[in-house]
């Protein structure tokens, strides 16, 4: 992961995520949801969040949560500072990659909504976080899986690395009880493929490309794309979340 571009994305699409991302805000919709239902009798008073764009999450957790200590990162501080305009100042803010800053200790929740997919080290992320958990912490995030971009990835030849449900769960099975894990397929549509590519660039989520778009290429692409993808709804585009939610073993 070239994370100086992915920063670099984010950071431009920082003033349009919040009105393109409805999928994203949808699973984060569900995600709190499902920490509602599954914590049992658990008070997560203490929170860190990793990857919280521009804090959709974040205020969801803080409604639902009232934790008395929140802490909340971003690879980008441009994203932070879109926080800050939403959120109370007695959130604290952390800028930095989650996977090489030092995390906040003896939290009660450890999540994050469609990040882990950027990680260099997912795995080593998960592991890691069992140090910075309470006796009974949870972890728990979104991140999405082989399906997720499909069109984009058969179009362009280009797409990032995913990990299954089933890797995931077998990466936590040590120092993690699996409490939920599942997965879905959401379809977005448009009315042509050039709509696609500005919901990604409006996104920020184009971080793992350098291609620079001629006209002849643009071209091309729209044709393929329409080609291949174009249905009765409209121009596809797929997105497929996997949502876990994992619980720290007794020592």
């Amino acid at each position: 992961m070239d994370k100086r571009l992915i920063a670099e994305r984010f950071s431009k699409a920082a003033h349009t995520y919040g009105k393109e991302a409805c999928i994203q805000h949808q699973i984060a919709e569900r995600m709190v949801s499902l920490l509602n239902q599954k914590k049992g009798t658990s008070q997560f008073n203490k929170i860190f969040e990793f990857g919280c764009g521009t804090g959709s999450y974040s205020q969801m957790l803080h409604t639902q949560f009232n934790p008395s200590d929140m802490s909340i990162n971003d690879l980008c501080e441009e994203m932070i500072n879109r926080c800050k305009e939403v959120l109370d100042s007695k959130v604290n803010y952390i800028v930095g990659d989650a996977e090489s800053i030092e995390l906040p200790s003896n939290n009660n929740l450890i999540t994050s909504c469609s990040t882990i997919q950027w990680f260099d080290n997912p795995m080593g992320f998960f592991e890691q976080s069992t140090e910075h958990l309470d006796d009974h912490g949870y972890l728990a995030f979104t991140t999405f899986g082989k399906e997720n971009m499909k069109e984009i990835r058969e179009t362009t030849g280009e797409g990032l690395s995913y990990l299954t449900t089933e890797e995931i769960t077998q990466s936590l099975s040590d120092k993690y009880d699996i409490i939920h894990a599942d997965e879905q397929i959401i379809e977005q549509y448009f009315d042509e493929p050039k709509q696609v590519l500005r919901h990604l660039k409006e996104t920020g989520v184009t971080g793992i490309s350098n291609q620079r778009w001629t006209p002849r290429i643009l071209i091309q692409f729209c044709e393929e794309y329409g080609k291949l993808f174009t249905t009765k709804q409209g121009v596809r585009l797929t997105y497929h979340p996997i949502y876990i939610i994992a619980k720290k073993k007794s020592v």
